[in-house]
């Protein structure tokens, strides 16, 4: 019997060693590389790319990285250089919070019945079931009404017509109710409208000073409206800052009470106009004005839409500014307003949304905003006219279109990086 070489043979368990161990890693080198693994505490930012059956990218993050609180799209409130003066030196926005312009969404003379052939405009939109409701004022035949047009992506709107009709002779939304404001309280849809029993000269009946905060309710967000005569929610009040106009708003509960952004207008020869709180704790009874308006007179600010952004704990009040050329005051642009809390709001903290310069039609006019969440951006409803100058006198109100720009969410404050 042949002996075997000992050298020999401790070569040969080294080589039956060495194949073994070379299987096993390369078993285990495939696993790892078909299968994305969870990997921390390496160098910030490098890649590393390999192949088995497929690409695998393994992330590498340093132990002290921490997730960025807001995603990557986002709209950032910037400051600003230049500011825009007018010739009564009223306030102006040191920032900005740029809204990409989409366009025109609603002509105007689409409405059954010519309820809207003199224009479109004044909107409030808001959803329920996948489906959105847009209130808007149809200037029509006999005056000014709230219509409805609904829509599944914001974008493309069916028309309705009118949801509300004229009061009878006499009472105070007996030649406009208009502007449609909607609160769902869980129970039934409440609706918050325009009364004026005042109003121009036809063919526009553009409505006129009072205008009054009336109210309406339904079963469904598309209606019909029931008009509640036996409750006035609030009205003007003279020598007030809200003498010549209270008129309705955004809705926001605070605990137990509820908070309506109303919009209030002077009856002095120089309108001035700015947004306050009236105050209920019941929306089937009367509301309580504030003794003063949360932001100043001079803003020369109307109408509310209101967004909170959950990512910095931040109420973000969009509303229509007013602007004046030639003499001629017009609604010239959406501001927007923020504060960490709602007993306090700070007038040197707002931004131009949109205006002139990135909207893509209407090159003067600006109208009255509605904003509402769609995934993971925020629309923004508004009234404009593409005419090439500024429509003379009362015309400035006639013949608008409206439409839709957006906003990236979330929403970011200026120190915000």
């Amino acid at each position: 019997m042949n002996q075997m070489n000992p050298f020999k043979e401790k070569c040969q368990l080294r080589q039956r060693f060495d194949v073994k161990a070379y299987c096993a890693f390369a078993t285990l080198l495939l696993l790892l590389l078909s299968v994305r693994l969870p990997l921390q505490a390496m160098v910030k930012d490098k890649v590393l790319k390999t192949q088995a059956n497929m690409m695998v990218e393994l992330a590498f993050i340093t132990a002290n990285t921490y997730p960025d609180p807001f995603n990557q799209a986002s709209s950032q409130v910037k400051r600003i250089a230049t500011t825009r003066s007018y010739i009564d030196d009223r306030p102006t926005a040191k920032y900005r919070l740029d809204a990409k312009d989409q366009g025109v969404v609603l002509k105007y003379g689409s409405g059954p019945d010519s309820s809207d052939y003199l224009g479109a405009r004044d909107i409030f939109v808001y959803e329920d079931k996948g489906t959105y409701y847009m209130h808007y004022d149809g200037a029509g035949l006999k005056g000014w009404l709230t219509c409805l047009a609904t829509s599944k992506d914001l974008v493309n709107w069916k028309i309705k017509g009118p949801v509300l009709d004229y009061g009878k002779p006499g009472s105070e939304d007996s030649r406009s109710a208009s502007y449609g404001t909607v609160y769902f309280d869980g129970m039934k849809w409440q609706m918050f409208y325009i009364g004026t029993p005042n109003v121009s000269r036809a063919p526009n009946f553009i409505p006129a000073f009072p205008y009054l905060t009336k109210k309406a309710e339904s079963n469904s967000p598309a209606g019909p409206w029931k008009k509640r005569y036996d409750i006035t929610p609030f009205s003007t009040k003279p020598g007030s800052y809200y003498s010549a106009a209270a008129s309705p708003g955004s809705i926001i509960k605070v605990g137990n009470e509820y908070r309506m952004v109303f919009s209030a207008q002077t009856s002095q020869r120089t309108i001035k106009r700015t947004l306050a709180y009236a105050r209920t704790k019941n929306l089937d009874s009367t509301w309580v004005a504030d003794s003063a308006p949360f932001l100043p007179m001079e803003e020369q600010i109307e109408n509310s839409s209101v967004y909170y952004e959950p990512k910095n704990k931040t109420w973000f009040l969009f509303t229509n500014h007013v602007g004046i050329k030639n003499r001629l005051e017009y609604t010239d642009a959406i501001w927007v307003y923020w504060t960490k809390n709602l007993d306090h709001w700070d007038a040197e903290n707002k931004a131009v949304v949109l205006d002139s310069s990135n909207c893509s039609w209407s090159k003067h006019i600006i109208g009255l905003p509605s904003v509402v969440k769609l995934g993971k951006r925020l629309a923004i409803f508004y009234d404009g006219n593409n005419a090439a100058e500024i429509p003379a006198g009362n015309d400035s109100h006639m013949r608008r279109d409206i439409g839709l720009a957006w906003l990236e969410l979330p929403l970011r404050l200026p120190q915000e990086k």
